[in-house]
């Protein structure tokens, strides 16, 4: 897999730390502003990079966090089909507690599911308890 550019690369992880210190003290609009910076410098396309998976993820994430479900949903899954997307626990978690926020819940069991294969019941341990309780039953 090609890597990127050390400048380019560096200029990422700034821009992603900046956006994750913004999501911390739960300003997710900045955080997004910060993340939304990272994913425009990567070169085309976009979704060839590795980074482009975590950039996504945090981007998903931090919609999830402020209540934008559809805007994360579309974004951790696009995050997916990024290298090293797809079987990521973290990036199924979110999908599917968005997935679950949006009614959409046969979707949600599958990315729940995924999760917790990828992950345990640990991965479920700092979320709302609604979730690891909503897809329990499938796990058994």
């Amino acid at each position: 897999m090609a890597q990127l550019d050390d400048k380019i690369y560096a200029r990422i992880q700034k821009l992603c730390a900046e956006g994750d210190a913004f999501a911390e003290e739960e300003d997710y609009s900045a955080a997004l502003e910060k993340f939304k910076a990272a994913w425009e410098i990567l070169p085309t396309p976009a979704t060839n990079w590795e980074a482009a998976t975590w950039i996504l993820g945090a981007i998903g994430d931090a919609h999830f966090l402020s209540g934008d479900f559809a805007a994360a949903r579309d974004n951790l899954t696009l995050a997916l089909t990024c290298p090293n997307g797809l079987g990521n626990p973290f990036l199924h978690l979110r999908l599917g507690q968005c997935q679950f926020e949006l009614n959409n819940l046969d979707v949600a069991k599958e990315e729940l599911t995924h999760a917790f294969i990828g992950a345990g019941a640990e991965i479920f341990k700092d979320e709302e308890p609604k979730y690891f309780e909503f897809v329990k039953p499938r796990l058994q």
